[in-house]
């Protein structure tokens, strides 16, 4: 990569290799790091230790997707010059204090993003830590996996399922093997997800594979209310793209596939989510078996679980036909049920069979206190507070009317919170809460 006049560079000597890291505002970033490799609709393999230098990428590499029109009216344009289309983007970065005393190991908290399981990557500006690893003294790890087709639509032996999840496992392994060498704790990894990110943690919990590779997990906004009685839904999408296979182009697997998309008429709101992790195919245990998997976790794995207090207000109150022939009521009355049938009733029910079985959990609400926003507690509006960086959120639909010193304000007491969880597994009654927050253990 070619960097800039003056830049700094640090270079760390690791088991993997030597990784080239940029200094930059008090932290150093090691981007793009390759932890795997894959061929189409095939496990990932690791990627062995090497003597060459590893110096990231000029662009970030992400799975070929469909650009969401309705995700940039919520979060912002995304500048494509600065991706790379990749079918195999299984890649890290790190994120740590640019200055650590000498043997110190820093609690680290993995980033899983979200995305219906369809659209993202590991390193998009909205989700930059910077904020987060400087306030806190804590590494972020961020990690790139296979998403849609690539990764979450499987069901035979040439398409096997939940590749996408076991494009994480081989991240989480590489991170418990390598992390040391960056100043992390490898006795200290919590993993951090929000929407299909925190789906996707619930079910690592439960993984094959997965044994002490994490000791902590928070759950934003995890659509767990969509997770039941999926499969017709997904050998059906899978049937209607049968005939792609390890020779189609791929521009036209990503321009084709939403032909035959899974019907709502049929599967109601889960066809809102036709990618996701699948039952019954490995890593994952049967549907019946589930709910004792995570029982028998419970004491093993501290969670702090919960969502944002009108997750599908923006789905709704951004569309201009629902608007135009629907009142108001109806539409708060539809925002209400549609956000506890997806994301409340089943982060409580989880959080409460967690408790009862021992398990150490925490269950939250978070609601901006500004009734001129529109979409106050809307899907995604808890990242802004949780990543900072103001220049990305400048677009924002989820954040009109909300002057960023009340973000940043709130967001430096929420981040303080949520590292405090992921070094100790706890929440002391008496550290500051955001007014935005409402926490209690259960």
């Amino acid at each position: 990569m070619k960097f800039q006049e003056n830049t700094e560079t640090h270079l760390f000597n690791t088991s993997f290799g030597k990784i080239l890291g940029l200094k930059e505002n008090r932290i150093i970033k090691a981007k793009n790091i390759r932890y795997a490799y894959s061929e189409r609709f095939q496990k990932p393999i690791a990627l062995s230790p090497t003597d060459s230098e590893i110096a990231f990428p000029e662009k970030t590499p992400v799975c070929p997707q469909n650009i969401s029109p309705l995700l940039e009216k919520m979060i912002g344009k995304t500048n494509l010059d600065d991706f790379e289309v990749d079918e195999s983007p299984q890649f890290i970065s790190v994120f740590r204090p640019e200055k650590i005393h000498k043997d110190e190991k820093l609690s680290v908290v993995v980033w899983i993003h979200g995305g219906s399981y369809e659209i993202g990557c590991g390193d998009l500006p909205t989700a930059d830590p910077t904020d987060w690893v400087k306030e806190q003294n804590l590494i972020v790890v961020t990690v790139s996996y296979r998403v849609g087709i690539f990764g979450f639509l499987g069901g035979t032996a040439d398409r096997p399922a939940n590749l996408g999840l076991f494009d994480i496992i081989e991240a989480l392994r590489w991170i418990k093997t390598n992390i040391s060498d960056f100043g992390g704790d490898a006795e200290n990894i919590t993993l951090f997800g929000q929407s299909s990110g925190g789906d996707a943690i619930a079910h690592l919990m439960i993984s094959d594979g997965v044994e002490d590779l994490f000791k902590r997990v928070i759950i934003h906004s995890a659509p767990l209310g969509l997770r039941l009685n999926r499969s017709k839904m997904s050998e059906e999408f899978l049937k209607n793209t049968e005939h792609f296979n390890k020779e189609t182009d791929t521009f036209e697997i990503v321009e084709t596939y939403k032909k035959n998309p899974p019907s709502f008429l049929k599967y109601g709101l889960k066809a809102a989510m036709p990618f996701g992790t699948q039952y019954d195919f490995p890593p994952l245990c049967n549907e019946n078996e589930v709910e004792e998997k995570w029982r028998e976790n419970a004491r093993n794995i501290d969670v702090l679980i919960g969502l944002n207090d009108e997750e599908t207000s923006f789905y709704l109150r951004a569309s201009e036909s629902l608007n135009k022939y629907l009142p108001k009521k109806i539409i708060n009355k539809a925002i209400r049920t549609t956000t506890e049938i997806i994301y409340g009733k089943p982060a409580k029910d989880f959080a409460e069979n967690y408790a009862r079985s021992g398990g150490n959990v925490y269950l939250f609400r978070i609601h901006p206190r500004l009734f001129d926003n529109h979409f106050m507690g809307a899907h995604a509006i808890d990242l802004p507070f949780i990543f900072g960086n103001e220049s990305a959120w400048q677009t924002a639909g989820i954040l009109k009317n909300i002057p960023w010193t009340y973000i940043d304000e709130n967001g430096k007491k929420l981040r303080k919170l949520w590292a405090e969880f992921a070094q100790s597994g706890s929440i002391s009654d008496d550290s500051e809460r955001p007014e935005i927050l409402v926490l209690r253990k259960i």
